[in-house]
């Protein structure tokens, strides 16, 4: 079973890789057969991968026909898998702007309603992941800051009350984790942006939606100029 699910895992990323660098394309037919083939894996494993593919929008199966992959325009671009696949490769600082936009959309509401309704177990965690960023972005430890980052926003979303809001937490987490992955954070995390995750938090607990919603705006807006200014130094 977890050796079924890993295996699904990897033929997903690896289809995403050929779909992202061009070497599938929107038309592409295959059969059960040449994907078994083409990934090394078995029918069982073949089939699950296929449902996702639909679930998603990437694949279409049918009898006699086989599997069609289908223009990008109908695919799933909220999917944390496509996120992830395009995170992985060439339109990976197209993705993290796209995903910057929305954040700014989403997160300043979220923010402004968790301040209202926000649970003293919420409130704890915004605290704690907080401070778990405070303590590990001084110190340049991206990674566990990383980790305190994802709790931090999956728990502002959720503590909206909003569960539109709060599904959008793994579109979130995917953008964090590529930021990191792919060397797209100062060495030492803006002592500014961990201040207003603090910030933020107090804003939430003392119930004051307004300044939850503006300080929330600057640490997205802060994230993409970031990237930005990542970019430009390794051209």
């Amino acid at each position: 079973m977890n050796q079924g699910g890993g295996l699904h895992h990897s033929v997903l990323t690896r289809i995403g890789g050929d779909l992202t660098s061009g070497r599938l394309s929107a038309g592409d037919v295959f059969s059960m057969e040449q994907i078994e083939a083409r990934y090394g894996v078995s029918r069982t494993v073949v089939r699950e991968v296929i449902k996702v593919l639909e679930s998603i929008g990437v694949a279409t199966s049918r009898r006699r026909v086989g599997v069609t992959i289908q223009p990008e325009s109908a695919w799933e671009s909220l999917s944390p898998v496509i996120i992830h696949w395009r995170l992985e490769g060439p339109q990976r600082l197209a993705q993290l702007r796209e995903v910057s936009e929305l954040r700014r959309g989403v997160e300043p509401q979220a923010a402004w309603l968790a301040a209202q309704r926000a649970t003293p177990e919420q409130i704890e965690r915004l605290r704690t992941a907080a401070a778990g960023m405070a303590q590990t972005g001084p110190k340049g430890e991206l990674r566990a800051y990383l980790e305190h980052d994802i709790v931090f926003h999956r728990t502002l979303l959720e503590a909206s009350g909003n569960a539109l809001l709060a599904g959008f937490a793994p579109f979130v987490a995917e953008a964090l984790t590529g930021r990191t992955d792919h060397d797209l954070m100062p060495d030492i995390p803006e002592q500014g942006a961990i201040d207003w995750h603090v910030e933020v938090a107090a804003a939430i607990a003392d119930g004051h939606p307004e300044l939850a919603e503006e300080t929330t705006r600057r640490i997205v807006t802060e994230a993409q100029a970031a990237m930005d200014e990542s970019d430009a130094a390794g051209d």
